[in-house]
């Protein structure tokens, strides 16, 4: 058996706008990273709930509200009271520069603006998330 990243791709919030996460989540798919994407309006107790439940390895966040300071503290929150905190958290959306390093301190691993290439995601993806033997 080898090796096989997995990712919950997720839209939380009351952001309607999914076209970008879906063509994110099908670049993941296409290198072979199974992707489990959870819809849109997710919150992000059922986020966690979901990354706990298939054992994923990240999630991705989508958010193009003005929400992600409170989407992503609230599912980081959620992931360290799981005893989760080991899954890696990124995100992307139209997020401003000054919000994107409070995220990084906040423990977000990477978010990627408007423009970033598919392939870019798919990169970081390979080479920051561990995957899991099995």
């Amino acid at each position: 058996m080898g090796t096989r990243i997995r990712v919950v791709v997720a839209k939380p919030g009351l952001d309607g706008h999914d076209r970008g996460v879906k063509v994110v989540a099908r670049a993941l798919r296409d290198a072979g990273i199974e992707v489990i994407y959870t819809g849109l309006h997710q919150t992000p107790e059922q986020i966690v709930e979901t990354a706990i439940q298939e054992d994923a390895d990240a999630i991705g966040l989508s958010v193009l509200s003005g929400a992600h300071l409170t989407l992503f503290r609230r599912l980081l929150d959620l992931l360290r009271e799981r005893d989760a905190a080991d899954i890696v958290v990124f995100g992307g959306g139209i997020i401003p520069d000054d919000d994107i390093a409070e995220l990084t301190r906040l423990g977000v691993a990477r978010i990627f603006t408007p423009g970033a290439s598919t392939a870019a995601i798919v990169d970081w993806v390979r080479q920051h998330v561990p995957a899991q033997v099995g």
